[in-house]
Formats: structure tokens, C-alpha cells, sequence
């Protein structure tokens, strides 16, 4: 179940100089039209940008979008950030151009779930209803 509403809140973030917005934009809307409610923070956040207004919009799950080759810089942060916070309730999923070595490696680290490239939009609205399902009222 997600916070207050009833209703899931995803923060969808592009960290760094990742310039490429059009994939995460789709996935913003795809996650609305499920009836999610969605916050984008737009093009080259900070992870303490992103875990601050997290926060701030009391949301479920951060989903971080990234094509730039930093998601092995990027995702610790954000995470590391979160527990800094008392906010690792937060989760945290991916998607982009990741590596599978790499992803098992973030995997390890706390990323939820990571979704590539050529997923389909109703499997990125089914992982996040299942993480947030896994996870439990908060």
C-alpha cells in the first residue's frame, strides 16, 4: 500500500549530465495513466537533490533513469543519501543502459529493481506495483 492516498507516488529523476529525456517521459506518463501520482524533477539533478525532494513529496519510489554510464556513481548516492535522511523506506528502481554485471551489483546495493532499455511499459507499472506491494505500508 503506498502513502497516504492509497495511491503509489514515483519521483522519476535524471541525475548528472544525462541529457536524454524522452524515454523518461514516456515512462512518467505510462506510470500516471496506471493512476500513479508522478513527480518529475527534470533534466541533471543531484542525488541530494533527488533524496531532498523525495522527501520533501513524501514519495514510494525514486526511479532513477539513466543513460549515461554513471549508474555505478549514482545509485550509491542515492541510496547512501536516503539512510542519511532515515529515509531508506524510499525505494529505489532503474532503468536505462545498464550493464548486467553492473545490475547485479546495484542489486546488492539496495536498487529494488532495474529495467532496461527495451522493457514495456506495463512492466515498468507491474515492478513498481510489486516492489511496492513487496515493501508494505511504510
Amino acid at each position: 500500500m503506498a502513502t497516504g492516498t492509497g495511491r503509489i507516488r514515483v519521483m522519476i529523476a535524471k541525475v548528472g549530465l544525462d541529457g536524454h529525456d524522452r524515454g523518461v517521459k514516456i515512462v512518467a506518463r505510462t506510470l500516471r495513466d496506471a493512476g500513479m501520482d508522478v513527480i518529475y524533477t527534470g533534466l541533471h539533478r543531484t542525488p541530494d537533490e533527488v533524496v531532498d525532494a523525495a522527501v520533501q513529496e513524501d514519495v514510494d519510489v525514486i526511479g532513477v533513469s539513466i543513460l549515461s554510464g554513471a549508474h555505478m556513481t549514482v545509485f550509491p548516492r542515492i541510496l547512501d543519501a536516503l539512510k542519511a535522511r532515515g529515509a531508506d523506506d524510499i525505494l529505489v528502481v532503474g532503468g536505462g543502459v545498464i550493464p548486467d554485471a553492473d545490475c547485479a551489483q546495484l542489486r546488492a546495493l539496495g536498487v529494488r529493481e532495474l529495467m532496461l532499455q527495451d522493457t514495456r511499459p506495463e512492466d515498468i507499472v507491474a515492478m513498481v506495483r510489486r516492489v511496492v506491494d513487496a515493501r508494505g505500508p511504510r
